[in-house]
């Protein structure tokens, strides 16, 4: 399939297989004439440093004092 939408390439010329840019289809709910810049750019923007996220041990950590949790929960309260 080389169309970017994975049309069949039999289905080409078929009128309801036409689809909008990029620009157009984000661009569509924006007025003419925007005043203000958009407050949440899409597709990233200048910002591409990755996200981060809490680390696994702060994970095991959680999930290791949730297990304690019960087991001292139960052990106290039998």
């Amino acid at each position: 399939m080389s169309s970017p939408h994975g049309i069949d390439p039999r289905a080409q010329n078929d009128p309801r297989n036409r689809y909008p840019t990029d620009e157009q289809f984000y661009g569509s709910d924006r007025p003419e004439h925007a005043q203000l810049p958009e407050d949440r750019p899409r597709g990233g923007g200048d910002n591409t440093s990755p996200l981060k996220h809490r680390g696994t041990w702060a994970t095991v950590a959680l999930v290791a004092g949730i297990i304690l949790l019960i087991i001292v929960g139960i052990a106290l309260f039998p």
